[in-house]
């Protein structure tokens, strides 16, 4: 059987995290070997700048140019130290965020130009290409309302859910503009729906993958 690679993408608070669990043990029951893996980190350097990125209590001053080389520093370790060597041993690889949420936090969110950070984001990824997007949307009062409740509930703070609402916006759109110019790859869900009913709409998705 191939190996693949699946991105989860969308603004915050829309089950991402839920849904790659759920679908890893799917796959994992079809005895796949399976590797899950998020963004900033999944690395010992990308964890390291994680929490530089969202966490520190010294990154108020933090530039968006900084922020997005930093988000492609990280990148650029997990791709050769993790995702490549697993697609090559045939196993699954499943990323909560990839270069899309680049494009539509640092490109579109923090008003960046497009064609640089393209550019930046090419130089870290080279020919490593998601073969499946999911697109978890929630409406933006949902997802502030989680992201609101995550704040408080959370041991740490994290930077970027600080971010004011005209930032969320801009990202939203941002993602509506890459699923739309990447129709192929892309897979827009509504987050909104049951957990078991997006994630059949997952495994729909999914399935012809896995089974190939």
């Amino acid at each position: 059987m191939k190996a693949f690679f699946v991105t989860f993408e969308g603004t915050e608070g829309g089950g991402k995290s839920t849904h790659i669990k759920l679908l890893a043990e799917r796959l994992r029951a079809m005895n796949r070997a399976v590797r899950v893996l998020r963004e900033p980190g999944g690395t010992p350097i990308g964890e390291e700048i994680r929490h530089t990125l969202q966490h520190s209590a010294q990154n108020a001053a933090m530039t968006p140019e900084a922020e997005l080389l930093l988000m492609n520093a990280s990148r650029a370790q997990l791709v050769r130290e993790v995702i490549r060597p697993a697609l090559a041993a045939g196993e699954i690889v499943l990323c909560d965020r990839f270069y899309d949420s680049t494009t539509a936090y640092q490109g579109y969110g923090r008003e960046l130009d497009l064609a640089t950070v393209r550019q930046i984001i090419d130089f870290a990824v080279g020919p490593t290409r998601p073969d499946l997007t999911l697109l978890l949307h929630v409406p933006l009062a949902v997802s502030e309302a989680r992201r609101q409740a995550r704040q408080q509930a959370g041991p740490q703070r994290d930077r970027m859910e600080e971010a004011d609402r005209s930032f969320f916006e801009r990202v939203e759109r941002g993602f509506a503009a890459i699923a739309a110019a990447e129709a192929a790859r892309f897979h827009r869900l509504d987050a909104t729906q049951p957990i078991e009913r997006v994630r059949e709409e997952i495994w729909a998705r999914v399935r012809p993958l896995a089974e190939a």
